[in-house]
């Protein structure tokens, strides 16, 4: 084993040589790593090296700065690190001397020592706005504070600037900003973070101070969960909580309800009405109808549920999930009985997962074998036999509910959903709009769908309106961000207004609440329908996609110029 030495030097604060030394005493102990240590500093007692430990010793870490009488270890192998380091998590600076890594790699290739290395991954439901920004603001932090980073996106076109196996064995933290859940295998053995993408853009160097106080370290890779990834620690699996996990699952199940929504489209305007019905078989639209109703819709219900048992029991959960899910869609039960059997699934199979204890040599055939079938047994079970027909009743008559609404109540939802989207511009509330409308589809409501992505859009459009119609409102940097956020809202993109919103929260979001409730009132006044999820303006030449194509673009030039108006007349000058 290698026989390692330590100097630590204080300097004038001789009680951070002593802290230091107990934070590498106790980490090398925990490793029953020999380790032979020297203080040095303001009132620390005389602890020098004795000649027979320089001789026996292979490697010497150097920490602090001042006089460490370095001339001793000759050609030894060494690495200067920062106290604060150290007493930040000795844990991690011993591993990565002890690997050849980190600080000790960067003090022999003249690259500065002490530099901290951060891997992140920012990621939302929707893959689009949050989880850029919440990249930008890391960014931003990390190299105000001198810091070393790396971003992973995952966004709706997948990974972006995916972090290579040595960055994360380099990093000092790994940083999760993400609403949906995010594979941790890659991590073990790491002290990680994790958070929501609102805490990354609001206070990036605040979340990066947090993150490397309270970091836990993974499970090392020889002991992970039987799934063979890195589970969090309870504490923060609780933190997470039930949004989180169904934001996961709607996540994945937006790009079905989209190519769906849109071949059933494409299919009414290739054949007409009648394209979908057996006498139409062996056509165009027919063939496209087939793919977007049977395939496509057929399988919303089944990866919603899939993917929420997945953001709590990882891999072990997507297959209870999954069959808890087609069994709720058989049922008639719908996205509610998707949501209710994911959870269901992905709270057995972590149950189980925890409780099973089997012989190391056996270790391996819970993921595959115990895991699922237990999990599904359960799961399925309580879905034919408890949950499954209470759950579609209840969805029964909330669809008929829906579908009956004309006048008033058609104008109060409106109203409600409207508003919610410009209540937080991508948050809790936002997207609990957005879920519901975007799991209605599934069950042939798509109303809703069109008062949310109108409402939605309404925002960062009215903002940039209101950019043109009152300019000395604004600062010049605002009037120019204005053009921007009309591209934004254009494409239903609403975190286009939060820079302005955030700026004057009191007078700017009142403004665009109201002009979103009154956007999305028109919208559902006028009867217009909504059959994909996302897009904005771009669907609107598709045919079928909108119902009432007039009708929608009368309520989002209603909404956008009340917003434009109350904000230009709420705002103070510009300074």
């Amino acid at each position: 084993m290698t026989q390692v030495l330590a100097v630590v030097g204080g300097g004038d604060l001789g009680l951070h040589a002593v802290l230091a030394g107990e934070a590498l005493r106790e980490a090398a102990g925990r490793r029953n790593q020999p380790l032979d240590l020297e203080l040095r500093g303001k009132g620390v007692p005389g602890t020098a090296l004795s000649a027979g430990a320089i001789a026996r010793a292979d490697a010497v870490l150097l920490v602090g700065e001042g006089d460490l009488d370095e001339g001793r270890f000759g050609a030894m192998r060494r690495a200067r690190i920062r106290i604060e380091d150290v007493l930040t998590d000795a844990h991690a600076v011993l591993d990565r001397f002890l690997g050849g890594a980190g600080e000790a790699a960067a003090a022999t290739d003249g690259a500065p020592s002490g530099r901290r290395r951060i891997v992140a991954i920012t990621s939302c439901p929707t893959g689009i706005a949050h989880t850029f920004m919440a990249a930008e603001g890391i960014q931003a932090a990390a190299e105000a504070l001198g810091y070393a980073v790396r971003v992973e996106t995952q966004g709706s076109v997948g990974a972006r600037d995916a972090l290579t196996a040595e960055e994360i064995a380099a990093a000092d933290l790994v940083l999760i900003a993400a609403d949906t859940g995010v594979d941790r295998t890659r991590f073990a053995g790491k002290r990680l973070y994790a958070t929501n993408t609102k805490a990354a853009i609001r206070d990036g160097k605040g979340l990066l101070a947090t993150a490397f106080a309270e970091a836990q370290r993974q499970p090392d890779a020889g002991t992970t969960a039987a799934d063979g990834s890195a589970r969090p620690a309870a504490a923060e699996e609780k933190k997470a909580g039930a949004y989180k996990h169904l934001m996961t699952g709607v996540s994945f199940m937006l790009p079905f309800v989209v190519a769906g929504g849109l071949l059933i489209a494409l299919a009414f305007a290739v054949g007409g009405i009648d394209a979908m019905k057996p006498d139409h078989a062996g056509t165009l639209g027919f063939a496209l109808g087939e793919i977007g109703a049977k395939a496509a819709f057929a399988l919303i219900v089944p990866v919603l549920a899939g993917y929420i048992a997945f953001s709590m029991a990882d891999r072990p959960g997507i297959a209870p999930g999954m069959i808890g899910g087609m069994l709720a869609a058989n049922l008639q039960a719908g996205f509610l009985g998707g949501i209710a059997a994911g959870f269901i699934a992905g709270t057995t199979t972590a149950f189980l997962n925890r409780h099973i204890r089997l012989h190391r040599n056996l270790e391996g055939l819970k993921p595959v074998l115990i895991l699922p079938l237990l999990a599904t047994a359960v799961t399925g079970l309580l879905m034919v036999y408890v949950v499954g027909v209470p759950v579609a009743a209840i969805l029964a008559a909330l669809t008929d509910w829906l579908r009956s609404m004309q006048g008033a109540s058609a104008v109060v939802l409106g109203l409600v959903l409207g508003g919610m989207m410009a209540v937080d511009m991508g948050g809790p509330v936002n997207k609990a709009a957005y879920a519901s409308a975007a799991a209605l589809i599934a069950s042939g409501i798509t109303a809703p769908m069109a008062a949310v992505m109108i409402g939605g859009m309404t925002p960062p459009l009215g903002i940039a309106l209101a950019t043109r119609l009152f300019p000395g409102r604004f600062s010049q940097a605002e009037r120019e961000a204005g053009g921007a956020a009309a591209v934004l809202g254009a494409a239903f993109i609403t975190e286009g207004a939060i820079p302005f919103a955030a700026a004057d929260p009191l007078r700017v979001i009142p403004a665009m609440v109201a002009g979103s409730a009154l956007a999305g009132a028109v919208a559902l006044s006028l009867g217009v329908e909504l059959k994909v999820p996302h897009g904005g303006l771009f669907v609107l030449p598709i045919p079928n996609a909108v119902t009432n194509v007039p009708g929608a673009l009368i309520a989002l030039v209603v909404g956008t110029f009340v917003t434009g108006l109350l904000v230009g007349l709420l705002k103070t000058r510009a300074a």
